[in-house]
């Protein structure tokens, strides 16, 4: 079972990584997935710290999480305000 869960650092680092490469991105929609993907890797990293007892990396995750929600709310405001 630890090592399965020991695995899961690879996929939230891919995760972590197309995340970056979205969010980079010129399209709003790429944006946008890019911020849920932000999300499922910031889960991802919280599973995998609170079974290794990297609570520090806990801590980090939920501090971008609030960073992403905050970049997602940014980015739909500036979304509505060039449609108008």
């Amino acid at each position: 079972m630890q090592a399965t869960l020991n695995l899961l650092q690879w996929p939230a680092m891919a995760v972590t990584l197309l995340a970056a490469w979205l969010v980079a991105s010129a399209s709003q929609q790429r944006r946008r997935i890019g911020f849920w993907c932000y999300l499922g890797s910031n889960a991802l990293w919280v599973t995998w710290g609170v079974t290794t007892g990297s609570w520090a990396l806990v801590l980090l995750q939920f501090g971008l999480a609030a960073m992403n929600l905050r970049g997602m709310r940014k980015n739909s405001r500036s979304s509505k305000q060039t449609k108008d």
